[in-house]
């Protein structure tokens, strides 16, 4: 028992110390989600890292590989023919030209325990050469998706009914087809029998799909009885460190892959009584244009255009 005891507590010792803080109303986990973290998954790790920390860590693989070649091949003798007895350099160069199979003729194995470890090393390098350009484009056709969010989410008057409002908009001269927005409040509750829940509500959208996604989009969510946030106020949503979770996801036309964005709003970036100012405005000539320098700009509900 005492065994199993120890072999649970060191497979969860990893998730023992990270740390929650609620910091400019939003949840942090310190720790999660970082680079460093995955040295157990050495291809999550090629991929998370950053391009410096990637080419770094392929660098010293490399030396490090080729010295340890290099070694093996002075335990050897002197088994390289027109090497320096003894040398570290030769034999270490030796090892490069092998592993690239660059073959300058300089230099070559003249025993058969040459021969045998140099078949050995022309092995190790075209996997190790296949598997670094892999992980290399892996990186390079990662999609990624631009996308740009409003500053801050209102709720203002829509048809009679309170209505919360937020746009995004493709930064990208490209469509996003089949695109599909997925709205949730999360907020802090506390059950009839006194348990503590972070809990997560999907909030319906007007529009949530859209066949393509290529300027701009405004979101917009009913508050009506159905709706999570009926009865709340701005005072009760900061009291609950109510959040919420914006998913955009849908396929970028230009590499015919499924990309993904979301963005966060606080309690203190959902605005009660304001809202976005249209962005669409037309010339005396008949064209229409988008003013994407006021996409974040909002005004009072009151206000007239």
């Amino acid at each position: 028992m005492k065994i199993r005891s120890r072999l649970r507590k060191s497979r969860h010792s990893r998730f023992s110390h990270i740390r929650l803080l609620f910091q400019d109303g939003r949840f942090h986990a310190v720790g999660l989600g970082k680079w460093t973290n995955y040295w157990r998954d050495p291809y999550h790790l090629f991929l998370t890292i950053p391009w410096f920390g990637f080419l770094l860590l392929i660098v010293l693989f490399y030396v490090a590989t080729n010295a340890l070649f290099a070694l093996a091949y002075l335990a050897g003798g002197d088994c390289i023919e027109n090497a320096h007895p003894g040398s570290f350099g030769d034999a270490f160069f030796f090892s490069v030209q092998t592993m690239a199979s660059i073959g300058y003729g300089a230099m070559y194995p003249k025993t058969l325990y040459a021969n045998i470890l140099v078949t050995i090393e022309a092995l190790v390098g075209l996997l190790v050469i296949a598997m670094l350009t892999g992980l290399a484009f892996a990186r390079f056709t990662k999609p990624v998706a631009r996308v740009l969010f409003s500053r801050v989410a209102v709720i203002t008057p829509y048809q009679g009914i309170p209505t919360l409002m937020f746009r995004a908009a493709n930064q990208r001269q490209n469509q996003v087809l089949e695109a599909e927005m997925k709205l949730y409040l999360m907020r802090d509750e506390i059950s009839p029998e006194g348990h503590f829940m972070r809990r997560f509500y999907p909030l319906k959208l007007l529009r949530g799909q859209t066949p393509n996604f290529t300027l701009s989009w405004t979101a917009m969510h009913a508050i009506n009885e159905e709706s999570p946030l009926w009865g709340m106020t701005e005072e009760s949503l900061a009291l609950t460190k109510a959040q919420l979770i914006v998913s955009l996801s849908g396929i970028d036309e230009t590499v015919s892959q499924m990309i993904h964005s979301r963005h966060t709003y606080p309690a203190k970036d959902i605005l009660w009584n304001y809202r976005l100012v249209d962005i669409f405005y037309d010339t005396l000539d008949g064209h229409r244009y988008l003013d994407f320098s006021r996409f974040h700009d909002v005004i009072s509900a009151e206000e007239r255009k």
